[in-house]
Order: C-alpha cells, then structure tokens, then sequence
C-alpha cells in the first residue's frame, strides 16, 4: 500500500464537532477500502489566503493514510460531492511521519512563550 498525506478545508460555518464528524466519516471510507488513517491533526480555523465560494476562512483537517490507490479515490470523490468541503489537496510520500506537523511544531513554541510573564 502507499503512503499519502491528505490535506482538506471544510467551510467556516460548521462547527468544530461536525468538523470532527466529517473527518470521521472520510476515515471510515478509507478504512472500508483496505486502508487506515494513522494520525489526524486538525489545525483549527484559518484564515484563507484568498476567498473560496464565498468563504474567508476554514476548518483545517490533516490526515496521514497508509491505503490503496483505490481508496484514496474513493475518498476525494465522496469530497467533492460533500458541500461542506472548500478544498482538498493529496500528496504521495515515501513515509509518514509520526512527528507532529510542523504547524502544530509552530503553535507549541508559541504557547512556550506565553509563560514568559516576569518581563
């Protein structure tokens, strides 16, 4: 099986609970398909580098998948059905990393910081 990181934008007006009940209802189609999700991230809302169907910002979704070809596709097409998905992005990599993203890297030196209060 092949190794994918998966990336998708779902629209700013669903909460963060449906956000996480897509994200489990992508999961179980790869999981029906032969493959499995090995770590999900989500990066919260965002604001977009530009305007998508009307939306400023978006839910931020990042998903490791170890699985077939076959199932990747079957994913991205329930995607671009789903009206609550902007955008989605798949990359093929040669392996996952366990490690967070380095987004998530970002936001913990940030919350490092925030304790510095005898300034």
């Amino acid at each position: 099986m092949a190794y994918y990181e998966h990336i998708l934008i779902a629209r700013q007006d669903i909460s963060g609970q449906a956000v996480e009940a897509l994200t489990e209802e992508f999961a179980g189609i790869i999981r029906d398909n032969g493959g499995e999700v090995t770590k999900t991230e989500s990066w919260g809302l965002r604001t977009l580098a530009y305007r998508i169907k009307k939306n400023r910002k978006g839910h931020y979704v990042l998903m490791n998948i170890d699985a077939p070809h076959e199932a990747v596709a079957e994913l991205e097409r329930n995607e671009r059905i789903n009206e609550d998905v902007l955008r989605t992005m798949t990359i093929r990599v040669d392996e996952l990393s366990e490690e967070p993203s380095p987004l998530m890297r970002a936001r913990e030196g940030r919350e490092d910081r925030s304790d510095r209060r005898d300034r």
